[in-house]
């Protein structure tokens, strides 16, 4: 049984052979503080409103012409060793992860409708899988309010949580992208073998393997994230929590050796009991713990006839792809981004000081404008438009005057 603990690089070489500086504490001393400053009245509201506004924009900030994988087949792994019950997230680290995933499984599948999500839950050296892989908001959430209650005990195994979701991702088809997200608190993992085996496989088979740690970077999870093309990162309050766990529910950039393919899909018809008919049974739910109840409504796989209880889903019997019309209508935007908001560091004349969101007047800088249409935004509303609308409200009002 192997034990990995945090440890801290001494730095690596580069090909110069000089030290690259890995950590904080590696780096030259900086007076963080000074980028605080007080304003005319003596408060510290305008440095702190700075802050937010820089990180609402850097929220906001994509990268243009990247390849996303828009099947994504998700895999959140929840430590639950004994490190979870500390209490520097208020109540506690497990309550304030609990709390922020079940904010996390309905922002990813806002973004990625036609996704699926899996959850797995590690304590006393083992992994367990709560909740299979599958597109139903509701039902991974109702999974997570009951291990909300659970007692959090013994050691995390990161390589058993590791194997049991690849288990299932092996079988994923090519063409989807395939994760995995750690949140992990502890700084030990209790492993039975050897991990880099693991994560050799991992990285064979394309699974993108990324970690979020409550408490400080350990060794080999920055190797795991390094191998496998994940992101590693350390919370520093339950915002920055947020925010990283935020960063999983956007499309990520797809494997850059997996082949564009056409896909097979199916738009099943949605079945309901007539007087005639009898209840039948579910194909999705016969091998689970749960089981298979007769039920009187689900989708008729429109190739096989199979029945099954939510969408979008993998056909057991055939293999056709399952899916609805508006899943497909909701993943339109991520092929076709709205361009970024040009920022300005001055306000418009005062015709146009108004912004075209809100309505209501510009008087905080900096604002932005739409580089088509050229109308004024401030900063929420310039979010609002990139993170859930999609569209510039002011070009699409102006495209239904010029068709009517």
């Amino acid at each position: 049984m192997s034990m990995y603990k945090a440890a801290a690089n001494v730095g690596d070489e580069n090909e110069t052979g000089a030290v690259d500086a890995n950590y904080r504490w590696e780096t030259g001393y900086e007076k963080t503080w000074e980028a605080i400053t007080e304003d005319q009245d003596g408060t510290l509201q305008a440095s702190v409103a700075e802050i937010q506004k820089a990180r609402k924009r850097l929220r906001a900030s994509r990268v243009p012409n990247t390849r996303l994988g828009m099947m994504r087949h998700t895999f959140l792994v929840l430590d639950c060793s004994s490190s979870m019950n500390d209490k520097d997230l208020h109540p506690t680290r497990w309550h304030s992860a609990i709390k922020l995933c079940e904010l996390f499984v309905n922002s990813y599948f806002d973004q990625n409708p036609i996704s699926q999500l899996g959850i797995i839950s590690s304590c006393n050296k083992r992994a367990e899988r709560v909740a299979e892989l599958g597109g139903n908001p509701q039902r991974l959430t109702g999974v997570l309010k009951k291990l909300k209650h659970n007692q959090c005990k013994g050691e995390f195994s990161i390589q058993n949580s590791l194997e049991l979701a690849y288990q299932t991702l092996k079988h994923v088809p090519p063409h989807t992208s395939k994760e995995i997200v750690i949140i992990m608190s502890s700084l030990t993992t209790c492993d039975p073998s050897d991990i880099h085996l693991t994560i050799d496989s991992l990285a064979k088979n394309a699974v993108k393997c990324s970690v979020i740690g409550l408490a400080a970077e350990v060794r080999i999870c920055k190797e795991l994230c390094n191998k496998t093309s994940g992101t590693y990162g350390i919370i520093l309050d339950e915002s920055t929590f947020k925010d990283l766990l935020n960063s999983h529910a956007m499309p990520q950039a797809s494997a850059s050796n997996v082949e564009s393919s056409l896909i097979k899909m199916g738009f099943p018809s949605h079945y309901s009991v007539t007087g005639r008919e009898k209840p039948s049974m579910c194909v999705c739910h016969q091998d689970s713990k749960e089981g298979s109840t007769l039920s009187n409504k689900g989708y008729i796989c429109p190739q096989c006839q199979s029945k099954y209880c939510e969408l979008p889903v993998e056909c057991q019997i055939c293999g056709l792809i399952l899916v609805s019309a508006p899943h497909l209508a909701r993943s339109y935007h991520h092929l076709f981004p709205i361009k970024p908001f040009e920022e300005h560091t001055t306000l418009p004349p005062d015709p146009l000081r108004q912004c075209s969101g809100c309505l209501e007047p510009l008087k905080e800088l900096p604002v932005f404008s739409c580089p088509a249409c050229g109308n004024f935004y401030c900063l929420d509303c310039d979010l609002f438009v990139h993170e859930m609308l999609h569209s510039c409200p002011a070009c699409s009002s102006e495209r239904n005057e010029m068709s009517a």
